[in-house]
């Protein structure tokens, strides 16, 4: 009986390919917030499960990462796509600035909030971008694998939730 279980499946291609990033429409929602995506400035993620076409959206990087280390949440991921922040505008992050979460630096506790006014983890991907970042906004450059998860899931500062969804007229575009 195992074995009749296991015959479909040596048939099948098991190398499933790693699908691309899509780029943001004005019809793409935020997962945790239910708001449009593009309405809110930083970085964003998306995250594929495997078997779906369409990606899940994120108006932030920290709850694209909040995404993977929840115990309810998926844990198909087939892949994880966040700004490239030395190519985007925080503002408005450019079609075509998608990288691989897990081959991107991060800036963690810096003095910039994301979409949602929360602290960020603002990716990168080069460490030299990352450190340039850091040495102008603070925080401390960090690998996907190892941030910490009270950065992404502890508590958001009073201070962040002032700042109206992350909007900052002083905030500089092409970090």
């Amino acid at each position: 009986m195992a074995a009749l279980l296991l015959l479909p499946a040596c048939g099948e291609d098991q190398t499933a390919e790693i699908p691309l990033p899509k780029e943001l429409t004005r019809e793409a929602i935020g997962h945790y917030c239910n708001m449009i995506v593009q309405d809110h400035p930083g970085p964003k993620g998306q995250i594929f499960l495997s078997g779906q076409s369409d990606p899940i959206w994120f108006s932030s990087v920290r709850d694209t990462i909040a995404f993977t280390l929840l115990p309810e949440e998926a844990k198909n991921i087939a892949a994880i796509y966040v700004n490239d922040m030395s190519r985007a505008r925080w503002e408005a992050p450019e079609a075509g600035t998608w990288i691989e979460a897990e081959h991107a630096w991060f800036v963690i506790g810096s003095d910039r909030r994301g979409g949602m006014g929360a602290p960020e983890a603002i990716p990168f991907s080069e460490r030299a971008g990352a450190d340039a970042f850091a040495t102008r906004h603070g925080g401390e450059v960090l690998a996907f694998a190892d941030i910490p998860a009270d950065a992404i899931l502890g508590e958001v500062p009073d201070s962040a939730q002032a700042t109206g969804h992350g909007h900052d007229a002083t905030q500089e575009t092409h970090q």
